[in-house]
């Protein structure tokens, strides 16, 4: 199993401290860095440029880079395949695109993007099946509701730029399987993990496919303070945004369902009547239920993170430790990186 370090902007870090860490995850061991993307931040694939120029002042080659996930509905298949192809070129075939559907399914964000309302299935259908097709090399005929193209290829060839889906529920992980160079996924216990394996396989059956093809990747939240209840907060705060549904909001898609899955549904609800009824983000994180966070996720000394760690990433092909700072500043990032350095996690054995 590759383990990554996983940096995004909530961090708030500068580019020389990225360039500073990246170059430090070398030495701790750890063989590939990824970011998340959004449309209205930072450019991802920008940072995995640099990031994968300051590991190659550290090794020979530098470290893989990956994006988990860009939003694919925000950007055309063209631009989205010649750009990730660019900083393929540019990190000599070290780095992995992957996509996913943003919350499409939601109105609110179809409004705010200009997007229109289409099945979440078939727009990720049609945009690995391009993606894949023009990053191959390959001249792509293709008509879909999403994506359509009529004779187009690059103008370059890049190096492979393996292709993965965010997949969370049954459909995508066995689209994921049939489809997709692997499955991103986000905030799983170890048996989530397994039952994602098991889902992917049924897909990759469809068409015959050997299910090993398809690598298993996943960011599991690391936060590490010796103040436990600090530590517990932040993680708290950082998953609020994905485990409770807006008002009027469905509760059976996207990470809402995701939790519900695993047993939470209860739980969320009533943090949900709470928000509803006027409660702050500070006192919704304040109540979030311990239980789902040890069961997703680590906080706490950086004694206990380790094991953690290796008890969440079980199944995985690439175990991404996603740093949360209990704490602005790098030492929070540096504690958790530290914690569960490749070299000091069984995992990686």
């Amino acid at each position: 199993m590759d383990i990554g370090l996983g940096l995004d902007p909530s961090l708030r870090l500068s580019w020389e401290q990225q360039r500073q860490l990246a170059q430090e995850a070398v030495g701790l061991g750890y063989t590939s860095l990824w970011t998340p993307s959004s449309i209205n931040g930072r450019d991802a694939f920008h940072i995995c440029a640099q990031w994968w120029g300051a590991t190659a002042q550290a090794t020979p080659g530098g470290v893989a880079t990956g994006i988990s996930v860009v939003p694919a509905p925000q950007w055309t298949a063209t631009t989205l395949a010649a750009t990730a192809g660019t900083v393929a070129e540019i990190t000599g075939g070290r780095f992995v695109l992957g996509i996913g559907t943003g919350s499409i399914y939601s109105a609110d964000y179809r409004h705010t993007y200009g997007m229109a309302e289409l099945p979440p299935l078939a727009v990720m259908k049609d945009y690995l099946t391009t993606l894949r097709g023009l990053l191959g090399g390959q001249t792509v005929d293709h008509q879909g509701p999403a994506v359509t193209l009529r004779g187009l290829r690059l103008t370059f060839r890049p190096p492979a730029v393996p292709v993965y889906l965010a997949a969370l529920g049954p459909q995508m992980l066995r689209l994921a399987g049939a489809a997709a160079d692997g499955a991103s996924l986000n905030w799983c216990s170890a048996e989530q993990v397994a039952w994602s394996r098991a889902t992917i396989a049924q897909g990759a059956a469809r068409v015959n496919r050997d299910p090993a093809a398809v690598h298993v990747q996943e960011y599991i939240r690391i936060c590490v303070d010796d103040d436990e209840g600090v530590a517990r907060v932040s993680l708290a705060k950082s998953i609020l945004s994905y485990a409770l549904a807006r008002a009027g909001a469905s509760k059976e898609h996207g990470y809402r369902g995701h939790f519900a899955r695993m047993g939470f549904d209860a739980q969320l609800s009533t943090l949900e009547a709470r928000r509803d009824a006027g409660a702050s983000d500070d006192e919704i994180a304040e109540a979030f239920p311990t239980e789902l966070l040890r069961h997703v996720a680590y906080y706490g000394p950086a004694a206990g993170a380790a094991s953690a760690f290796t008890r969440l990433a079980q199944g995985l092909d690439t175990a991404v430790v996603r740093v949360v700072a209990a704490r602005p500043g790098t030492d929070s990032v540096r504690a958790a990186m530290q914690a569960c350095a490749p070299a000091l996690s069984p995992v990686s054995q």
